[in-house]
């Protein structure tokens, strides 16, 4: 059988709808330390000069930073900024506020410098992407592997600097840039913390390739039996290492992936019910009901009527 092979990152990413967003650098010196709310996106940073120690709330000791350094905080949790340990940090809102030309500053120089900004995601972001990643994700800039980090920050730069035409959204889309290859270098073991789930699956030789199979194929009746052959492992070997590693079975899996897609088409389109349920391997518009209902709690109908009551 010719199997096709998706890429699981890239269809998630699509299906939450990224965004992203530039915000008001910083610029300190000297003995400082500032505290910030919970972000209520995920938020990052990038150290472009300097360094300094970041804290985060519920994640044991803090976190040195580096110039070229960057961190992903995933969750809305606390943090601080601070020159060094001990010092009693100012709240970061009015500093902010009073913030001139794009950047805000603290303390009595200016030894270190970041930009950051933040991720915005659809409605399904925390269960199928931010549940399966650890609360901040720290990526080290100084290493072969961030090279592609530190080009897309150095573009933002020069387009935050240069101010050259679009240079807003330009350096929006380089934003996601970055986002993705903080990802991959998570996956590959260069971030700090573990992945869970289907991310920490696309890492895992045996269940990775059954996973993208899925992917390139959702609406075929895979068995276990079938995805086995394609990681060319036994069907129990597959059907342990998925369920150890991703938390769930391979079918138990594909059915929900079949859902997450049949409500991404009927949030976004105009197909009938009985169209998706063929678009994600439904022989029929009740077969779909059925499984829909049994995992979201409503039908397929009910669930788009709801979407565009609340739109009106």
């Amino acid at each position: 059988m010719d199997v096709q092979q998706a890429d699981p990152l890239e269809e998630v990413l699509a299906l939450v709808g990224t965004t992203g967003h530039l915000s008001i650098g910083l610029v300190a010196g000297g003995e400082w330390a500032m505290s910030f709310e919970p972000p209520p996106a995920v938020k990052f940073n990038a150290v472009r000069r300097g360094r300094c120690l970041l804290t985060v709330e519920g994640v044991p000791g803090p976190i040195e930073l580096a110039e070229g350094d960057c961190f992903l905080l995933t969750q809305p949790r606390a943090f601080t900024l601070a020159s060094g340990p001990g010092v009693r940090p100012v709240p970061a809102g009015p500093v902010f506020l009073a913030a001139t030309d794009g950047v805000a500053r603290v303390g009595a120089d200016e030894d270190v410098a970041l930009i950051g900004g933040r991720f915005d995601f659809g409605e399904r972001a925390k269960e199928l992407l931010l549940d399966v990643l650890p609360p901040v994700i720290h990526v080290p800039g100084r290493t072969a592997e961030a090279a592609t980090v530190r080009w897309a920050l150095d573009q933002i730069d020069a387009e935050l600097r240069d101010r050259p035409l679009a240079s807003t959204l330009v350096a929006e889309h380089l934003a996601l840039v970055m986002l993705i290859h903080l990802l991959r270098l998570h996956l590959a073991g260069a971030g700090t913390g573990e992945a869970s789930g289907w991310l920490a699956g696309l890492a895992d030789p045996v269940v990775a390739p059954a996973l993208r199979a899925m992917h390139g194929r959702p609406a075929h009746a895979w068995t276990v039996a079938e995805l086995a052959g394609v990681a060319a492992v036994s069907r129990s070997t597959l059907a342990a290492r998925f369920k150890h590693v991703v938390g769930q079975g391979p079918l138990e899996y594909l059915t929900g992936w079949r859902m997450e897609l049949a409500t991404d088409r009927l949030r976004r389109g105009d197909d009938t019910v009985a169209a998706i349920a063929r678009e994600v391997g439904y022989g029929s518009e009740s077969a779909l009901s059925s499984a829909f209902k049994r995992i979201t709690g409503t039908s397929p109908r009910d669930y788009r009527r709801r979407l565009r009551s609340v739109d009106r």
